[in-house]
């Protein structure tokens, strides 16, 4: 008869692939300068446009309504003026490089929103500020110049956003928002995407539509609730 035989060594875990290293977000004190936008029409969109006193917006509340940032040198490297596409595998930056295999970027453009290189600048400028959503997550990175995007927070307050040189910014998928220069007039930003590119805007008022609604769920339900 066999006996059977026991043993207080422990068994093997199983092995496991090595995990991927992510870029972590920036530091707080990284973040770009965002504040409480006047209530009221924008008389110049290109003004700063604070309240008196400048009501600042914290890092915390910008996360808190889906707002993804890195911090990555722009300096360090040369890109083009313009160039649509842009492949977004001939980026040397491996910060840059890792964000984007992190994230599954596999579209880019490079654009210079500038009155010399960009055709009918001022209709362009006044339609990137129309109050809009995507049915896609946004991604911008600033390669020069600088500009304000908007973004309504949970009070559906307006909170402008100083983006410059070496911001890299995500907007989740269904969140109010626009943009536009600043009293600069020059903006240089790579946009990058996952798949296809659609760039198409949908104006508010867009309560029914399925991004709007995703993105309701997903940060805005806690804050009805509270309301009602």
């Amino acid at each position: 008869m066999a006996v059977e035989k026991h043993t207080d060594e422990a068994a093997p875990l199983p092995t496991t692939k090595k995990q991927k290293t992510m870029v972590e977000q920036a530091p707080d004190s990284e973040w770009p300068a965002a504040w409480l936008m006047p209530e009221g029409d924008c008389e110049n969109q290109k003004a700063k446009n604070m309240r008196e006193p400048n009501v600042p917006v914290t890092v915390e509340e910008l996360k808190d309504i889906g707002i993804c940032y890195w911090k990555l040198d722009a300096s360090a490297y040369e890109y083009p003026a313009m160039s649509v596409p842009w492949d977004p595998k001939d980026a040397v930056d491996p910060k840059l490089a890792q964000i984007r295999d992190d994230r599954g970027y596999s579209y880019a453009d490079i654009i210079t929103v500038h009155p010399e290189k960009l055709p009918a600048y001022d209709d362009k400028v006044k339609a990137f500020f129309e109050e809009h959503i995507h049915d896609a997550e946004e991604i911008r990175y600033i390669l020069g110049g600088s500009g304000f995007f908007d973004v309504r927070n949970k009070k559906d307050e307006w909170v402008r956003i100083h983006i410059k040189a070496g911001d890299l910014m995500t907007l989740p998928e269904g969140i109010y928002h626009r943009f536009t220069v600043d009293e600069e007039d020059c903006i240089h930003a790579m946009r990058l995407f996952v798949g296809q590119p659609v760039w198409t805007p949908f104006n508010r008022p867009c309560e029914e539509h399925e991004s709007r609604k995703k993105y309701v769920e997903e940060f805005l339900l806690d804050e009805k609730k509270t309301e009602e």
